[in-house]
């Protein structure tokens, strides 16, 4: 049976600025800004999550349930925010604390098809990144998709809580060093050189649990 690790202190203790009231208000808001009001503009992402088949998915970083939403009605999202918890619960999702998923039960070894990884990395450390994939890879299925999702150029400098920027050589590493198999990597929903100017551009790298 896969080692199920528990949280290190440097993720236990990490508390803002993305783990507040006011941040998940800000997701919530953002939700609702500028065009969104009137043009479905999530469409283009969540067509791109289901053409990836991922299955039962264990997204970390759920946030207020964005990305988790478009995935299977048994998919389940973990984040440290519990505030960003509580408000993807009240939309009927299945939404926990890293905490609560840890010490719960319900949750075994290989019981998920993929690990969603989105828009996350971007606000750890590289060390903090590794030891958030360690810690859930466990969960995932031998052959399951891990899939990870991070800003381009200006999505990265939209938001102040960013901290470090991830292109493609930087997520094969991360990935490689978790000893995962990468398959494909790509620019969505515009090619690549529409990241410096387009924030909604994003790296998407799609890798393999052996």
């Amino acid at each position: 049976m896969p080692e199920i690790k528990s949280a290190p202190a440097s993720l236990a203790d990490a508390a803002p600025p993305t783990a507040g009231a006011d941040y998940t208000e800000r997701l919530v808001t953002l939700e609702k800004a500028g065009l969104k009001r009137f043009v479905p503009t999530q469409a283009p992402y969540r067509w791109n999550l289901r053409r990836l088949k991922l299955g039962r998915v264990l997204e970390v970083g759920c946030g207020v349930g964005r990305n988790l939403h478009t995935c299977s009605p048994d998919s389940v999202g973990v984040d440290h925010n519990e505030h960003s918890v509580l408000t993807a619960r009240a939309r009927g999702l299945n939404a926990y604390t890293g905490d609560e998923f840890l010490a719960s039960s319900k949750f075994t070894p290989k019981s998920f098809d993929s690990l969603l990884v989105a828009h996350v990395l971007e606000h750890v450390s590289v060390e903090d990144g590794r030891a958030l994939l360690e810690m859930y890879l466990p969960y995932i299925r031998t052959g399951g998709s891990v899939v990870f999702i991070c800003p381009q150029e200006a999505g990265y400098a939209s938001d102040a809580t960013h901290i470090r920027f991830l292109d493609f050589p930087d997520l094969r590493r991360q990935a490689e060093e978790c000893g995962l198999n990468v398959e494909r990597a790509y620019s969505f929903p515009l090619p690549r050189n529409a990241g410096k100017s387009f924030r909604y551009n994003e790296f998407v790298q799609v890798a393999k649990r052996s």
